[in-house]
């Protein structure tokens, strides 16, 4: 990425800190991208927190495994549906605000809305008639379905504006432009830590004694706790951003009668699966692999702290009280295991473009890092069998060894590795795909989140009956996912093209033309 390259013009650069704060024609000064960069980390701890503790808190409600999978639907239909929309609008926004932070400051709002209601959700559901005793709570799991779907809206209402803002801050300046995603990913990074150190943390309801009740246990008094804090660190960042950094207000471009007319009769999404037709081999080439490779990925993003709990320490959320407490322990020591993936993570991103220099570039990179998630995926089964055979000689409640949870955590760690390319090459690939072939960057980046969102739906709706078909558990989806990141690998070393060496950097929203 080139991010921490000395400028080779210290005059341009000196210009670039001493600009005038209302001149936007200019890339703004490294400390606003920073500021703006930061949202990052209150938007992430909120999806850390999701992926490490919404699981197990849904079957605590009392949602089936096998239908768990379904509550997170929201997050790829949101994504494929909510970000174009928010991003169609925000570039068009007129507010005299500017157009990217109204819908900023809208999203951290829902944020803390939807977590008003996920965190309350079983004093709520009690409070309407869910008994204590009852396995499944209705009530409570319909107030927390609706602020989940809340939350992943407000999430992508605020992503993508976020990142426009700093395309915007970039001014058409390819170096900031890299910079900007560079430290937006490193705040990423940040807030993946925190919220997995928050999950992992299990005394944090201690901070807030109201947050348990008698319809609300130590585990969830932990989770609004932590939900407390994001929401904290959320509209700190966002506030002291959207007051820091000011944003340009757009006016409309001065256009002719048959420019509106044919801007108007192609609606948005029309713009997007009207790009199929148009796209290159290249192009479908990096959607296949990418389909591939989030296919590998989401069984688990989705379930791998639930796997830590049920197969790996041999605890049952539905269990007795020993079990649960097993359960428990599992779904924090996965969140730590989390966190150390997030450190992993964030120190591989650093370092993506100077290894992909030296495997011989970025396809080459993909591919091989995609055999390590393979790998990795399949030495779930090997923990797994071995924490089973633990628990034949040394009792059905006796937790894993040191060994065996040492093993799972170091998985955890390798798979960060993988993770960073999957958040970088893809976006950098269709980026380089996109302006060489003449198209415009923001709608080949919005036709690859296809990519990455059905794949996301199939597993979502398929994953949980899956495993049921073979009795339960996370293992059959985990192996599915093995088979699908070595295949993504093979394509990604021998059908995938190789960008041109000179390839030019795409720094401008448009379309297919």
């Amino acid at each position: 990425m080139g991010v921490f390259e000395t400028e080779k013009s210290t005059k341009d650069a000196a210009a670039l800190e001493t600009q005038s704060p209302e001149d936007f024609d200019q890339p703004s000064p490294l400390r606003k991208i920073i500021s703006v960069a930061s949202i990052a980390a209150g938007v992430q701890f909120g999806w850390a927190l999701q992926l490490s503790l919404l699981t197990p808190y849904v079957q605590l409600l009392g949602i089936p495994h096998k239908w768990s999978s379904l509550i997170w639907l929201c997050g790829p239909v949101s994504g494929m549906i909510v970000q174009p929309i928010v991003g169609f609008h925000s570039d068009r926004c007129r507010s005299r605000f500017g157009r990217r932070r109204p819908f900023i400051a809208s999203g951290a709002a829902l944020v803390a809305v939807a977590v008003f209601l996920i965190g309350y959700a079983a004093d709520f559901g009690y409070k309407m008639g869910d008994k204590l005793e009852d396995k499944v709570k209705v009530r409570a799991i319909g107030i927390f379905a609706l602020g989940f779907w809340i939350l992943d809206v407000a999430n992508n209402t605020l992503q993508g504006p976020c990142r426009a803002f700093l395309a915007d801050l970039a001014a058409g300046d390819a170096k900031r432009t890299r910079v900007a995603n560079a430290f937006f990913s490193f705040f990423m990074a940040v807030g993946n830590v925190l919220g997995y150190a928050a999950g992992s943390y299990t005394h944090l309801h201690k901070m807030f004694p109201f947050t348990m009740t008698k319809a609300c246990d130590i585990y969830c008094a932990n989770l609004k706790t932590c939900f407390f804090l994001s929401i904290t660190l959320l509209l700190i960042v966002t506030v002291t951003s959207l007051w820091y950094v000011k944003d340009k207000q757009w006016s409309p471009p001065p256009r002719n009668s048959d420019d509106d007319e044919k801007t108007s009769s192609v609606p948005l999404f029309g713009e997007i699966f009207g790009a199929f037709r148009v796209m290159k081999r290249p192009m479908w080439m990096l959607l296949i692999v990418t389909a591939l490779n989030w296919i590998a990925w989401f069984p688990f993003l989705l379930f791998d702290t639930d796997w830590m709990g049920r197969e790996v320490y041999g605890g049952d959320s539905d269990g007795n009280e020993r079990s649960k407490k097993l359960y428990s322990l599992g779904v924090q020591s996965g969140a730590m295991g989390l966190m150390f993936n997030s450190i992993v993570l964030g120190f591989m991103s650093l370092g993506v473009e100077w290894i992909g220099r030296k495997l011989g570039g970025a396809k080459r990179l993909w591919g091989i890092v995609n055999f390590i998630l393979a790998a990795g995926l399949a030495m779930t089964v090997l923990v797994t069998k071995l924490a089973e055979d633990h628990r034949k000689t040394a009792g059905e409640l006796a937790g894993p060894s040191s060994g065996i949870k040492a093993g799972a955590l170091s998985l955890f760690a390798v798979l960060g590795i993988p993770l960073a390319i999957t958040f970088s090459t893809p976006f950098a690939l269709a980026s380089i795909f996109s302006s060489c072939s003449g198209a415009g960057q923001g709608l080949s980046l919005g036709v690859l989140n296809l990519a990455i969102v059905i794949p996301q739906m199939i597993v979502s709706l398929g994953g949980g009956p899956f495993d049921a078909l073979f009795g339960g558990g996370n293992l059959p989806a985990f192996i599915v996912a093995a088979i699908a990141a070595a295949i993504s690998g093979v394509l990604a070393l021998t059908v995938l093209p190789s960008p041109p060496p000179d390839a030019p950097k795409a720094t401008t929203m448009g379309g297919f033309h």
